[in-house]
């Protein structure tokens, strides 16, 4: 047994929030590889347990079926499962917080706060354009689901988003760049400070 610090060595998070079409899947994807996190994402933890046929997994199948919202306590237990299991210390967690409740929720379940909030700003228009173009035809994909989407990321994220910038906690991205010219800014976000030596 090492000192008594070592067992209340929390976990570094980073919470990557960012609309429908703003690239995060594909960043996250380049964090993961070049940094060594651990990408956890909200949406495919609860699909995954669906999946499992799980007790749990029945009960969050029946809420999405009745258009409820999944219980932010019910998604922190899957989230915190997912790093006690994965042995890392280092996660992004992709599309949670959605909202302020799950934010709060959040630091108060797991007495976690994030790093920071990795926030991958794009407009609304740029993620049209890629959803559109990226799809040809996932009927979920039309403009009017796609609008609707990202009236819910407004509405219910952009509050989470102000929240940590108010603590001067926010990284802001601009997502419309293309794919590698966002990972340079990613990049250098994720590297250390001491380690920006120059060349």
């Amino acid at each position: 047994m090492g000192t008594a610090g070592d067992s209340e060595k929390k976990p570094t998070v980073v919470f990557v929030l960012g609309g429908p079409g703003s690239g995060k899947g594909t960043q996250c994807a380049n964090i993961v590889e070049h940094f060594g996190y651990t990408h956890l994402s909200a949406g495919d933890l609860l699909r995954a347990e669906i999946k499992s046929g799980s007790e749990n997994g029945t009960m969050i199948q029946n809420m999405i079926k009745e258009g409820k919202i999944v219980p932010s306590e019910v998604t922190i237990k899957l989230l915190q499962k997912a790093m006690q299991d994965s042995g890392n210390d280092k996660f992004l967690i992709d599309g949670f917080p959605r909202n302020e409740e799950n934010r709060a929720a959040f630091e108060a379940v797991t007495k976690i706060e994030p790093a920071f909030v990795l926030f991958f700003d794009c407009p609304e228009e740029e993620m049209e354009r890629r959803i559109l173009s990226r799809n040809q035809g996932r009927e979920d994909d039309n403009i009017e689901t796609i609008r609707k989407r990202f009236k819910v990321f407004l509405e219910s994220s952009l509050p989470v988003v102000e929240y940590y910038d108010s603590k001067g906690k926010v990284q802001k991205v601009d997502a419309a760049k293309p794919i590698d010219e966002v990972f340079e800014v990613v990049k250098a976000i994720f590297t250390p400070k001491d380690e920006k030596v120059a060349v």
